[in-house]
Protein backbone atom coordinates (compact mmCIF):
# COMPACT_ATOMS: atom_id res chain seq x y z
CA UNK A 1 0.00 0.00 0.00
CA UNK A 2 1.15 3.54 -0.80
CA UNK A 3 2.63 5.15 2.34
CA UNK A 4 0.57 8.29 1.89
CA UNK A 5 -2.62 6.30 2.57
CA UNK A 6 -3.48 4.74 5.94
CA UNK A 7 -5.87 2.17 4.43
CA UNK A 8 -6.68 0.84 0.99
CA UNK A 9 -10.40 1.54 1.16
CA UNK A 10 -12.65 4.07 2.86
CA UNK A 11 -16.40 3.43 2.78
CA UNK A 12 -18.35 6.62 3.50
CA UNK A 13 -21.96 6.02 4.61
CA UNK A 14 -24.29 9.01 5.09
CA UNK A 15 -27.01 8.01 7.54
CA UNK A 16 -30.21 9.61 8.76
CA UNK A 17 -32.53 7.61 11.05
CA UNK A 18 -31.25 4.24 9.85
CA UNK A 19 -30.50 2.54 13.19
CA UNK A 20 -32.05 -0.78 12.11
CA UNK A 21 -29.79 -1.23 9.11
CA UNK A 22 -26.36 -0.06 10.34
CA UNK A 23 -25.19 -3.31 11.96
CA UNK A 24 -26.31 -5.44 9.04
CA UNK A 25 -24.63 -3.07 6.59
CA UNK A 26 -21.30 -2.94 8.42
CA UNK A 27 -21.29 -6.72 8.92
CA UNK A 28 -21.92 -7.11 5.20
CA UNK A 29 -19.07 -4.73 4.31
CA UNK A 30 -16.70 -6.52 6.71
CA UNK A 31 -17.64 -9.92 5.28
CA UNK A 32 -16.97 -8.79 1.69
CA UNK A 33 -13.73 -6.87 2.31
CA UNK A 34 -12.32 -9.58 4.59
CA UNK A 35 -12.28 -11.89 1.57
CA UNK A 36 -9.82 -9.51 -0.15
CA UNK A 37 -6.33 -8.33 0.75
CA UNK A 38 -7.50 -4.74 1.30
CA UNK A 39 -7.39 -2.84 4.58
CA UNK A 40 -10.44 -0.68 5.14
CA UNK A 41 -12.40 1.75 7.27
CA UNK A 42 -16.11 2.53 7.37
CA UNK A 43 -17.04 6.14 8.13
CA UNK A 44 -20.67 6.51 9.16
CA UNK A 45 -21.81 10.13 9.09
CA UNK A 46 -24.87 10.52 11.31
CA UNK A 47 -26.73 13.42 9.75
CA UNK A 48 -28.54 14.57 12.90
CA UNK A 49 -30.60 11.41 13.36
CA UNK A 50 -33.50 11.52 15.84
CA UNK A 51 -33.35 7.78 16.57
CA UNK A 52 -30.63 5.73 18.29
CA UNK A 53 -28.28 5.68 15.29
CA UNK A 54 -25.35 7.21 17.16
CA UNK A 55 -25.58 4.69 19.99
CA UNK A 56 -25.47 1.94 17.39
CA UNK A 57 -22.37 3.54 15.77
CA UNK A 58 -20.63 3.69 19.16
CA UNK A 59 -21.37 0.01 19.80
CA UNK A 60 -20.16 -0.94 16.32
CA UNK A 61 -16.89 0.93 16.87
CA UNK A 62 -16.26 -0.89 20.15
CA UNK A 63 -16.74 -4.22 18.39
CA UNK A 64 -14.75 -3.20 15.29
CA UNK A 65 -12.27 -0.27 15.46
CA UNK A 66 -12.39 -0.01 11.64
CA UNK A 67 -15.89 1.46 11.99
CA UNK A 68 -15.67 5.20 12.62
CA UNK A 69 -18.34 7.85 13.05
CA UNK A 70 -19.09 11.55 12.62
CA UNK A 71 -22.19 13.01 14.23
CA UNK A 72 -23.90 16.26 13.21
CA UNK A 73 -25.80 18.23 15.82
CA UNK A 74 -28.68 18.63 13.36
CA UNK A 75 -29.72 17.45 9.93
CA UNK A 76 -27.66 19.19 7.24
CA UNK A 77 -28.32 16.94 4.24
CA UNK A 78 -26.50 14.34 2.21
CA UNK A 79 -24.00 16.74 0.62
CA UNK A 80 -22.78 17.93 4.01
CA UNK A 81 -22.47 14.33 5.22
CA UNK A 82 -20.44 13.34 2.17
CA UNK A 83 -18.24 16.42 2.48
CA UNK A 84 -17.27 15.60 6.07
CA UNK A 85 -16.86 11.94 5.22
CA UNK A 86 -14.54 12.83 2.33
CA UNK A 87 -12.43 15.02 4.61
CA UNK A 88 -12.01 12.19 7.10
CA UNK A 89 -11.38 9.44 4.51
CA UNK A 90 -7.86 8.02 4.58
CA UNK A 91 -8.21 5.40 1.86
CA UNK A 92 -6.60 5.19 -1.54
CA UNK A 93 -10.06 4.39 -2.91
CA UNK A 94 -13.24 5.91 -1.47
CA UNK A 95 -16.62 4.24 -1.95
CA UNK A 96 -19.90 5.84 -0.95
CA UNK A 97 -23.13 3.98 -0.31
CA UNK A 98 -26.44 4.69 1.37
CA UNK A 99 -27.23 3.25 4.80
CA UNK A 100 -30.62 1.79 3.87
CA UNK A 101 -29.28 -1.56 2.53
CA UNK A 102 -30.46 -0.78 -1.00
CA UNK A 103 -26.82 -0.59 -2.16
CA UNK A 104 -24.89 -3.86 -2.20
CA UNK A 105 -21.41 -4.09 -0.59
CA UNK A 106 -20.86 -7.11 -2.87
CA UNK A 107 -20.00 -4.55 -5.56
CA UNK A 108 -16.92 -3.36 -3.63
CA UNK A 109 -14.26 -5.72 -5.10
CA UNK A 110 -15.18 -4.90 -8.70
CA UNK A 111 -15.38 -1.18 -7.96
CA UNK A 112 -11.90 -1.38 -6.40
CA UNK A 113 -10.58 -3.18 -9.49
CA UNK A 114 -11.99 -0.55 -11.85
CA UNK A 115 -10.22 2.22 -9.91
CA UNK A 116 -6.92 0.51 -9.08
CA UNK A 117 -6.42 -1.69 -12.14
CA UNK A 118 -8.36 -0.06 -14.96
CA UNK A 119 -7.33 3.41 -13.83
CA UNK A 120 -10.69 5.14 -13.62
CA UNK A 121 -10.93 8.35 -11.62
CA UNK A 122 -14.52 7.64 -10.71
CA UNK A 123 -17.12 4.92 -11.19
CA UNK A 124 -20.80 5.71 -10.80
CA UNK A 125 -23.33 2.99 -10.07
CA UNK A 126 -26.30 2.44 -12.38
CA UNK A 127 -29.43 1.00 -10.78
CA UNK A 128 -30.62 -0.48 -14.07
CA UNK A 129 -33.34 -2.48 -12.32
CA UNK A 130 -34.85 -0.38 -9.55
CA UNK A 131 -37.15 -1.40 -6.71
CA UNK A 132 -38.73 2.00 -6.25
CA UNK A 133 -42.25 3.35 -6.94
CA UNK A 134 -43.04 5.11 -10.22
CA UNK A 135 -43.19 8.42 -8.33
CA UNK A 136 -39.40 8.11 -7.96
CA UNK A 137 -38.34 6.26 -11.11
CA UNK A 138 -40.10 8.45 -13.70
CA UNK A 139 -38.80 11.82 -12.39
CA UNK A 140 -35.39 10.17 -11.99
CA UNK A 141 -35.28 9.11 -15.65
CA UNK A 142 -36.25 12.62 -16.78
CA UNK A 143 -33.71 14.21 -14.44
CA UNK A 144 -30.89 11.95 -15.59
CA UNK A 145 -31.69 12.55 -19.25
CA UNK A 146 -31.49 16.34 -18.79
CA UNK A 147 -28.24 16.18 -16.77
CA UNK A 148 -26.70 13.78 -19.31
CA UNK A 149 -27.58 16.16 -22.15
CA UNK A 150 -26.23 19.26 -20.43
CA UNK A 151 -23.12 17.77 -18.82
CA UNK A 152 -22.09 15.61 -21.82
CA UNK A 153 -21.27 12.84 -19.31
CA UNK A 154 -22.70 9.53 -20.47
CA UNK A 155 -24.10 8.21 -17.20
CA UNK A 156 -27.56 6.74 -16.68
CA UNK A 157 -27.88 7.35 -12.94
CA UNK A 158 -26.20 10.48 -11.58
CA UNK A 159 -27.98 10.21 -8.25
CA UNK A 160 -26.96 6.63 -7.40
CA UNK A 161 -25.48 6.57 -3.90
CA UNK A 162 -23.05 3.78 -4.77
CA UNK A 163 -19.95 5.37 -6.28
CA UNK A 164 -16.19 4.78 -6.18
CA UNK A 165 -13.48 7.43 -6.38
CA UNK A 166 -9.75 7.69 -6.53
CA UNK A 167 -8.75 9.60 -3.40
CA UNK A 168 -7.50 12.62 -5.38
CA UNK A 169 -11.01 13.20 -6.70
CA UNK A 170 -12.79 13.55 -3.37
CA UNK A 171 -9.95 15.62 -1.92
CA UNK A 172 -10.19 18.07 -4.83
CA UNK A 173 -13.91 18.67 -5.37
CA UNK A 174 -16.13 20.62 -3.01
CA UNK A 175 -19.55 19.13 -2.26
CA UNK A 176 -22.03 21.56 -0.71
CA UNK A 177 -25.73 22.43 -0.69
CA UNK A 178 -27.41 19.68 -2.71
CA UNK A 179 -24.50 19.13 -5.09
CA UNK A 180 -24.07 15.43 -4.29
CA UNK A 181 -26.21 14.75 -7.36
CA UNK A 182 -23.59 16.38 -9.57
CA UNK A 183 -20.36 14.90 -8.23
CA UNK A 184 -19.56 13.44 -11.70
CA UNK A 185 -19.92 16.94 -13.20
CA UNK A 186 -17.85 18.50 -10.40
CA UNK A 187 -15.16 15.88 -10.98
CA UNK A 188 -15.15 16.49 -14.73
CA UNK A 189 -14.86 20.26 -14.26
CA UNK A 190 -11.92 19.65 -11.90
CA UNK A 191 -10.03 17.82 -14.64
CA UNK A 192 -10.88 14.19 -13.83
CA UNK A 193 -11.95 12.91 -17.23
CA UNK A 194 -11.96 9.12 -16.81
CA UNK A 195 -15.44 8.63 -15.41
CA UNK A 196 -17.07 5.24 -15.86
CA UNK A 197 -20.29 3.46 -14.98
CA UNK A 198 -21.14 0.04 -13.58
CA UNK A 199 -24.51 -1.68 -13.39
CA UNK A 200 -25.16 -2.41 -9.71
CA UNK A 201 -27.72 -4.44 -7.81
CA UNK A 202 -30.50 -2.45 -6.19
CA UNK A 203 -32.49 -3.97 -3.32
CA UNK A 204 -35.85 -3.05 -1.90
CA UNK A 205 -35.78 -0.97 1.25
CA UNK A 206 -35.73 -3.32 4.23
CA UNK A 207 -36.31 -0.87 7.08
CA UNK A 208 -37.95 2.52 7.48
CA UNK A 209 -39.00 4.72 4.60
CA UNK A 210 -37.38 6.97 2.03
CA UNK A 211 -36.25 10.40 3.25
CA UNK A 212 -36.65 12.00 -0.19
CA UNK A 213 -39.78 13.29 -1.90
CA UNK A 214 -40.74 14.84 -5.23
CA UNK A 215 -39.25 18.17 -4.09
CA UNK A 216 -35.75 16.78 -4.64
CA UNK A 217 -36.41 16.76 -8.40
CA UNK A 218 -37.22 20.48 -8.37
CA UNK A 219 -34.18 21.24 -6.22
CA UNK A 220 -32.11 19.06 -8.51
CA UNK A 221 -32.85 21.13 -11.62
CA UNK A 222 -32.16 24.38 -9.76
CA UNK A 223 -28.85 22.99 -8.54
CA UNK A 224 -28.02 21.94 -12.10
CA UNK A 225 -28.36 25.56 -13.21
CA UNK A 226 -26.10 26.65 -10.34
CA UNK A 227 -23.35 24.12 -10.97
CA UNK A 228 -23.46 24.74 -14.72
CA UNK A 229 -23.15 28.49 -14.23
CA UNK A 230 -20.37 28.20 -11.66
CA UNK A 231 -18.36 25.77 -13.79
CA UNK A 232 -18.61 27.88 -16.96
CA UNK A 233 -18.78 31.46 -15.70
CA UNK A 234 -17.74 31.32 -12.02
CA UNK A 235 -14.49 33.20 -12.71
CA UNK A 236 -15.67 35.19 -15.72
CA UNK A 237 -19.27 36.36 -15.06
CA UNK A 238 -18.86 39.28 -17.48
CA UNK A 239 -18.77 36.80 -20.36
CA UNK A 240 -22.38 35.84 -19.60
CA UNK A 241 -24.01 38.96 -18.17
CA UNK A 242 -22.01 41.36 -20.32
CA UNK A 243 -22.83 39.47 -23.52
CA UNK A 244 -26.55 39.21 -22.69
CA UNK A 245 -26.70 42.84 -21.58
CA UNK A 246 -24.94 44.13 -24.69
CA UNK A 247 -27.20 42.05 -26.94
CA UNK A 248 -30.40 43.25 -25.27
CA UNK A 249 -29.27 46.88 -25.26
CA UNK A 250 -28.36 46.60 -28.95
CA UNK A 251 -31.80 45.29 -29.95
CA UNK A 252 -33.51 47.94 -27.82
CA UNK A 253 -31.38 50.70 -29.34
CA UNK A 254 -32.08 49.50 -32.89
CA UNK A 255 -35.82 49.46 -32.20
CA UNK A 256 -35.73 52.97 -30.70
CA UNK A 257 -33.61 54.26 -33.59
CA UNK A 258 -36.03 52.76 -36.11
CA UNK A 259 -39.00 54.48 -34.43
CA UNK A 260 -37.10 57.78 -34.34
CA UNK A 261 -36.09 57.49 -38.00
CA UNK A 262 -39.67 56.67 -38.95
CA UNK A 263 -40.92 59.76 -37.11
CA UNK A 264 -38.36 61.98 -38.85
CA UNK A 265 -39.32 60.54 -42.24
CA UNK A 266 -42.96 61.53 -41.69
CA UNK A 267 -41.97 65.01 -40.49
CA UNK A 268 -39.61 65.51 -43.46
CA UNK A 269 -42.42 64.64 -45.87
CA UNK A 270 -44.93 66.86 -44.02
CA UNK A 271 -47.12 63.89 -43.16
CA UNK A 272 -49.10 63.46 -39.99
CA UNK A 273 -47.29 60.83 -37.93
CA UNK A 274 -48.46 58.99 -34.80
CA UNK A 275 -46.70 59.72 -31.55
CA UNK A 276 -43.62 57.59 -30.94
CA UNK A 277 -44.95 56.84 -27.46
CA UNK A 278 -48.15 55.38 -28.95
CA UNK A 279 -46.23 52.46 -30.41
CA UNK A 280 -45.76 49.33 -28.23
CA UNK A 281 -42.32 48.93 -29.78
CA UNK A 282 -41.22 52.09 -28.00
CA UNK A 283 -41.84 50.53 -24.58
CA UNK A 284 -40.28 47.22 -25.62
CA UNK A 285 -37.22 49.13 -26.77
CA UNK A 286 -37.00 50.94 -23.42
CA UNK A 287 -37.38 47.68 -21.48
CA UNK A 288 -34.66 46.00 -23.57
CA UNK A 289 -32.28 48.93 -23.10
CA UNK A 290 -32.89 49.12 -19.33
CA UNK A 291 -32.53 45.35 -18.85
CA UNK A 292 -29.46 45.32 -21.04
CA UNK A 293 -27.84 48.06 -18.95
CA UNK A 294 -28.73 46.25 -15.71
CA UNK A 295 -27.31 42.94 -16.94
CA UNK A 296 -24.12 44.63 -18.10
CA UNK A 297 -23.67 46.37 -14.73
CA UNK A 298 -24.41 43.07 -12.94
CA UNK A 299 -21.65 41.40 -14.93
CA UNK A 300 -19.28 44.30 -14.30
CA UNK A 301 -19.95 44.22 -10.55
CA UNK A 302 -19.56 40.43 -10.42
CA UNK A 303 -16.30 40.75 -12.34
CA UNK A 304 -14.97 43.23 -9.76
CA UNK A 305 -15.89 40.83 -6.94
CA UNK A 306 -14.26 37.91 -8.73
CA UNK A 307 -11.06 39.84 -9.49
CA UNK A 308 -10.69 40.67 -5.80
CA UNK A 309 -11.44 37.13 -4.54
CA UNK A 310 -8.50 35.55 -2.63
CA UNK A 311 -8.66 32.39 -4.76
CA UNK A 312 -8.81 34.14 -8.14
CA UNK A 313 -5.47 32.57 -9.17
CA UNK A 314 -6.03 29.21 -7.52
CA UNK A 315 -5.66 26.39 -10.06
CA UNK A 316 -5.72 22.61 -9.79
CA UNK A 317 -2.25 21.14 -10.43
CA UNK A 318 -1.87 17.39 -10.73
CA UNK A 319 1.95 17.23 -10.79
CA UNK A 320 5.07 19.39 -11.28
CA UNK A 321 8.69 19.06 -12.36
CA UNK A 322 10.85 21.56 -10.49
CA UNK A 323 14.44 22.70 -10.93
CA UNK A 324 15.42 20.93 -7.70
CA UNK A 325 14.25 17.61 -9.17
CA UNK A 326 16.50 18.10 -12.20
CA UNK A 327 19.65 18.64 -10.11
Amino acid sequence: MDKKYDVDLSVVVPSYDEEESLKELTDWIDRVVSQTQYTYEVIIVDDGSSDNSWSVVEQLHKANPSILGIRFRRNYGKSAALSEGFKAARGKVVITMDADLQDSPDEIPELMRLILVDGYDMISGWKKIRHDPLSKTIPSKLFNAVVRKISKIKLHDFNCGLKAYRSDVIKTIEVYGEMHRYIPLLAKESGFKKIGEKVVTHYERKFGKSKFGIERTIKGFLDLLSVTFMSKFGKRPMHLFGALGTLMFFFGFIAAAWLGAKKLWFVFHHTNAPLVTSSPYFYLALVFMILGTQLFLTGFTAELVTRNAPDRNKYLISSTISAQQCN
